[in-house]
């Protein structure tokens, strides 16, 4: 009887399944699924000229310029407007687009997604050749068209950004400025997404509850791009409300924040300066449009911030080789006749000083030295202090060359008593 019932049950339950898909089926448009042959008429598009259609059209946009560097901050983007809401289905080929005619189950379901809007901005990439879309209005309303290829300040910002957090991301992580500054912003910005993170914390370990869990994020980041898309008219149509929200969960994050503090762990601050990094990193990256250049940045930025030292010392080493490879010498400064006679005289005496220390040494052998000699009491009143030179010889070097310099008049004059009578007074010449 058990298994009966089982069997009712299931059958029932197919035929409730075969109704729905019945009722889902019934409601499809009713749109031919063979191929007529028929092709729509495609407008190319061309940079700066603006488009003036109703109804129901195809567009092609073909980017004729190769891109280069020049093209780093350059962005293509096909601006439609119009009074009235329309669709937009983008593709990248005029056989995709032809295809759009076409029924299929996805395209279908994926109509049902798209929203209606009566301003939108199509961007396309600088290396694709040829961008296609349909447009499709409400009616026969009217609506404009226009592509615009442009320098884009706010990629050069995004990336201008990026650079200056990856390099100053030591410093910002232990700021308390940046610290209450950036867990503000993230609490105005992600309110949902955290709200939904604390109620998982709460909520049961079921499988019910993931799938709600799971939901709840999804709608947190769809509110949070449908915010970023409507931004600047909640701005002006609803800005008390955005004051109010700023002013409220401000104050709620600013709590939050002052409650834990600011970083003191030196771990948790090098987890937030590497976080920070590579944040800035991925904000240098979308702000360039070239993918090789954007890679050629981070490599550099990369090799700068974390190989300074090593830089340092190739610099410093190629500097001290630059000094070899380029090296003159330097021209010498002659002296002045004053200079040449002072230095003489200085290194006279100098050697004289170091001459007796060294005739008083216990190294030197008197005896052997005494043998050698002319003058033997000549060379022991030297040993004691008494001058090199004797007066006659002072005074022919005075006849033939002149004084040399005060030297030789102490050598002259500076004389023991005893030696008096051998003096023989010469006249200093004028």
């Amino acid at each position: 009887m058990a298994g009966c019932m089982k069997i009712i049950n299931g059958f029932i339950s197919a035929n409730a399944r075969f109704m729905v898909l019945a009722v889902l089926l019934m409601c499809l448009p009713q749109i031919s699924q063979q191929d007529t042959g028929e092709e729509h008429e495609i407008t190319n598009l061309r940079d700066g000229d603006e488009y003036v259609m109703s109804g129901s059209n195809r567009f092609c946009y073909r980017n004729t310029v190769l891109p280069t560097w020049r093209q780093t901050w350059t962005r293509i983007q096909v601006k439609v407007w119009s009074s009235k809401v329309f669709k937009v289905d983008t593709v990248e080929g005029e056989e995709e687009l032809q295809e759009l005619d076409r029924f299929s189950f996805w395209g279908w379901f994926q109509s049902l997604l798209r929203e209606k809007h009566n301003e939108t901005v199509i961007n396309v990439s600088l290396f694709s050749k040829k961008t296609c879309f349909k447009v499709d209005p409400i009616g026969n309303a009217q609506y404009t068209v226009k592509p615009i290829r442009k320098f884009d300040i706010y990629l050069f910002l995004l990336f201008l950004a990026g650079a200056l957090l990856f390099f100053f991301a030591d410093s910002l992580s232990r700021s308390q400025a940046f610290f209450y500054s950036a867990g503000m912003s993230t609490g105005m910005i992600a309110s949902l997404i955290i709200l939904f993170f604390i109620l998982a914390r709460f909520l049961p370990k079921k499988s019910p509850f993931y799938v709600l869990i799971v939901g709840g994020w999804s709608f947190s980041v769809y509110a949070i791009q449908l915010v970023f898309r409507n931004l600047s008219i909640i701005l002006r149509e609803h800005w008390h409300v955005a004051l109010g929200y700023v002013a409220i969960v401000g104050f709620i994050s600013f709590a939050v924040c002052y409650r834990y503090g600011p970083l003191v762990d030196e771990k948790s601050i090098n987890i937030l300066s590497w976080t920070l990094q590579l944040f800035g990193l991925l904000l240098v990256y979308l702000g360039i449009q070239i993918q090789q250049v954007a890679f050629a940045l981070i490599v550099a930025a990369l090799f700068t911030k974390n190989l300074g030292y090593p830089v340092y010392l190739l610099v410093a080493a190629w500097r001290k080789i630059k000094q070899y490879i380029y090296w003159k010498p330097q021209p010498r400064r002659l002296l002045t006749e004053e200079e040449y006679q002072k230095e003489a005289e200085e290194e006279t005496r100098r050697a004289l000083e170091e001459l007796r220390k060294y005739c008083n040494s216990p190294e030197f052998s008197p005896w052997k030295t005494v043998s050698r000699i002319q003058s033997p009491k000549r060379f022991a009143d030297f040993v004691e202090g008494s001058p090199h030179l004797m007066p006659n010889e002072v005074s022919v070097h005075a006849q033939e060359y002149g004084f040399g310099g005060s030297f030789f008049e102490d050598e002259l004059f500076d004389t023991d008593d005893e030696d008096d009578d051998d003096i023989v007074p010469v006249m200093k010449p004028e």
